[in-house]
């Protein structure tokens, strides 16, 4: 594998389990009154590529579910970043 797509990989993996992480912490922080992850910087991580880990924080931990901006946001992140995939992946 090439270079460039080890490192897409690795990449991506590592902001989807950054993603996951700050979902879980931040559903604990609601929880306990404390601190919270501004949804701004959230909603970063999900554009910059980690919407499937986020929305499946979202569904494990019962999170910013009720959130317009999180229950259509997320998903139509996850859609426009899988429709740059195939668009990418079909030039190639």
């Amino acid at each position: 594998m090439e270079l460039q797509y080890q490192f897409f990989l690795i990449y991506l993996g590592a902001v989807n389990l950054l993603a996951f992480v700050f979902c879980g912490w931040d559903k604990r922080a609601a929880k306990r009154g404390a601190r919270r992850i501004p949804e701004r910087r959230l909603l970063a991580l999900c554009a910059l590529g980690g919407s499937p880990a986020f929305l499946l924080g979202m569904t494990l931990f019962h999170h910013k579910t009720r959130k317009p901006r999180f229950a259509w946001g997320v998903p139509l992140i996850l859609a426009a970043q899988l429709a740059l995939l195939v668009l990418i992946a079909r030039c190639l």
